[in-house]
């Protein structure tokens, strides 16, 4: 191709700074900012792009490129907003974008400003290249990621009420495409699956009496003792289909030693062993256990109102993630079976488990497009431990990759 990377890149360059400047905390959001800078960009280029209110300052921007319609549409999404800053706490400013060693700084800049940045000139590049496209292209840029729920203001919204606007064969998202070291080998997953969240509240109930005559019916000691065993056990191991496929893949990718250590882990067999001892200490080993296990994280306690009483009621809040193939259900009993089943469980907030075939031309061409750029590269298939805007796409029939391909330098953590 004869393209100018190098303009290209600071082009994206310009525009991540642009964004990160442009402070879209989530809560409260204020999205319209980001959705307009990006609606502006379009209309320079001669597209026209849709921005879509959801409530006073969350917005939304979709632009479409318009193909033969040979082909079903592909959608590039991603959203605008971030999680808060603590300025104090940071090396440089997180919302001045400042480039700094080869890097720009700034809240954002890879959750997920950056991709949304890519993203937009890709779109800007079919526009200005003028080649018939098969297929309509969509971009999406959207509010409310960080903090959504069904009734969010970003992709949510936009599937109750335009979903004709992201009907797609594919959509291409955020976390995959970057590279990962597995002992020198360099491994670029491909984001296939994600586990489904379950969050809630767990209670204890006692008997409440003054603290100075204390009694064996204590809420915040069965509590307690709840999740400390929690903390000791964890959940059970299961291998689904997309952590299979990444292990396999990756083991026969790398060879040697980490490669049977991760055919290893594959097996039910010597798994546990393996997580206690070739993992143990092992950088990615928070990783392998979480796309092996479904996990609930205690992120939360509380109880009492006064040092003097024993409180009838001790909570704990859980960040509960399931596996494809584990339902609410199923993971409920699973945790009952570890902290009790003389425990209140309220689900707060639920979103189910993701999975898509990787064995489709559309990943064969992403891992393709991947060894150009590097001919090292092997590419797997992955299954991301948190959760993305792709659960509210797949009621519709939309299949997600997370795909937003970058190349890190040696020892740079993005997990």
């Amino acid at each position: 191709m004869d393209l100018n990377w190098p303009a290209l890149s600071a082009e994206i360059v310009r525009h991540l700074q642009a964004l990160i400047r442009l402070e879209t905390v989530n809560p409260p959001g204020n999205e319209l900012l980001a959705a307009e800078y990006l609606a502006g960009v379009l209309r320079a280029e001669g597209l026209e792009p849709l921005v879509l209110e959801s409530a006073p300052g969350r917005g939304n921007v979709i632009a479409r490129l318009k193909g033969a319609g040979e082909a079903p549409p592909l959608l590039l999404y991603g959203h605008t907003d971030v999680v808060p800053a603590e300025p104090a706490h940071w090396t440089r400013p997180p919302f001045a974008g400042e480039e700094h060693a080869g890097f720009i700084w700034g809240r954002g800049a890879l959750d997920m400003k950056g991709s949304v940045a890519q993203q937009l000139v890709v779109c800007l590049l079919l526009k200005r290249r003028g080649r018939p496209l098969k297929r309509d292209v969509i971009f999406a840029a959207t509010a409310d990621e960080e903090v959504g729920g069904e009734d969010g203001k970003g992709v949510a919204w936009l599937v109750k009420r335009h979903p004709d606007l992201l009907r797609a064969e594919f959509g291409l998202t955020e976390a995959g495409g970057y590279n990962m070291d597995f002992a020198g080998t360099p491994i670029y997953p491909i984001q296939v699956a994600e586990k489904g969240t379950v969050w809630l509240k767990v209670r204890a109930h006692g008997r409440p009496a003054h603290a100075s005559q204390p009694h064996a019916d204590n809420s915040v000691v069965r509590l307690a003792r709840a999740v400390a065993d929690l903390g000791r056990h964890g959940l059970a191991y299961h291998l689904c289909d997309a952590a299979a496929g990444m292990l396999s893949a990756t083991a026969a990718a790398v060879g040697g030693e980490m490669g049977h250590w991760l055919s290893e882990l594959a097996d039910p067999r010597y798994a546990e062993d393996m997580l206690r001892g070739a993992f143990h200490d092992h950088p990615l080993r928070p990783m392998l256990a979480a796309i092996t296990h479904n996990t609930a994280t205690p992120t939360g306690l509380s109880a009492g109102y006064k040092t003097n009483v024993i409180p009838a009621v001790a909570e704990a809040v859980i960040d509960g993630r399931n596996l494809p193939g584990t339902s609410t259900a199923d993971f409920l009993a699973e945790l009952r079976a570890v902290m009790g089943a003389d425990l209140d469980y309220e689900v707060t907030l639920e979103s189910p488990p993701l999975q898509t075939s990787h064995q489709t031309p559309l990943f064969q061409l992403m891992a393709e497009a991947l060894r150009r750029h590097d001919p090292r590269a092997q590419v797997v298939p992955y299954m991301m431990t948190g959760a993305t805007d792709a659960k509210y796409l797949a009621p519709l029939g939309v299949p997600s990759y997370g795909f937003a391909p970058i190349q890190l330098p040696p020892g740079f953590d993005f997990m």
